[in-house]
């Protein structure tokens, strides 16, 4: 059992090398679900060379990185494995990430890299290792995409409320997911509040502050007699973080995961090319009833 091929990375947001802030300290609601890799002298080698099952590695090669993490192939003679590494930040960012690929894999809906293990690396930084896909000359059959993205939303469910187990990132800006029974109040504070926030603190603009604050407290119309459930999203669904597998299947990765409103999925499809067949399929699964 070993990975089959993540082909390149592929960048967590639509503008990857914006300038951010000092990344903010991650929150946590619970940790040590992903196991963490103890401060050896090669953490990695270490991991593939008994919990994966390898008894070589025969190649190792680096397959480029956006402005947040770097990323290699570790070809052994039990498979190929993805690694991402990042030299300034601990583990709670690929933590969070391996949560949520690790969600989505349980659904046993659109395809996502299994994550393996995550770690401290000895010199500072972190890894994550995850399954190695082989990604196909295209991003996939869109209505596929759409039919698959609405079966992962439809099975994966949460009795908590809308939010995550962690805190995560979105690329590396802080992701805040605390748990919330109200989506109004879950998306008001903890999505645009949070954002408006961080751009008045970057960026000193007060009047594009009060215009959200003025939208966060008017948005209850919006959603009158509609009923919310909760649902698992990607959470960061742009054309970088789309491709498919050698056989054409859907891949997604790279998420910023949390239960929200199903249809919260697509702000991101501004730059996520979605066309007429993607919505068509997903419609026709999300407007069925669940069983």
């Amino acid at each position: 059992m070993v990975a089959l091929h993540v082909g390149i990375l592929s960048f967590n947001s639509c503008f990857p090398c914006l300038p951010h802030s000092r990344l903010l300290r991650l929150r946590f609601t619970k940790r040590k679900l992903f196991p963490v890799a103890a401060m050896d002298e090669d953490p990695i080698r270490e991991w593939i060379l008994s919990e994966g099952k390898a008894t070589q590695i025969t190649k190792i090669s680096s397959i480029g990185g956006g402005c947040i993490n770097l990323a290699s192939r570790y070809d052994t003679d039990a498979g190929s494995f993805f690694v991402k590494t990042n030299r300034s930040i601990g583990p709670s960012m690929f933590e969070g990430e391996a949560l949520g690929l690790g969600a989505m894999y349980e659904t046993r809906t659109i395809r996502v890299p299994r994550p393996f293990k995550v770690g401290p690396l000895p010199t500072g930084g972190s890894y994550i290792i995850m399954e190695f896909i082989e990604f196909g000359a295209s991003r996939g059959n869109q209505s596929v995409l759409g039919r698959k993205l609405a079966e992962m939303h439809k099975a994966g469910k949460s009795e908590r409320g809308f939010g995550f187990d962690v805190d995560n990132t979105i690329g590396s800006t802080p992701q805040i997911n605390t748990w919330t029974s109200d989506w109004i109040e879950f998306y008001g504070k903890h999505r645009l509040g949070y954002q408006l926030k961080l751009a008045l603190n970057q960026y000193g603009d007060s009047s594009i502050y009060q215009k959200g604050q003025r939208l966060v407290k008017n948005m209850a119309p919006l959603f009158e007699n509609i009923v919310i459930e909760p649902c698992l999203l990607h959470g960061d669904l742009w054309s970088g973080n789309i491709s498919s597998d050698k056989n054409g299947e859907p891949v997604i990765l790279d998420p910023a995961c949390y239960y929200g409103h199903s249809e919260a999925e697509f702000g991101m499809s501004w730059c996520a090319g979605f066309g007429g067949s993607f919505y068509d399929a997903y419609f026709k699964v999300s407007l069925l009833p669940c069983r």
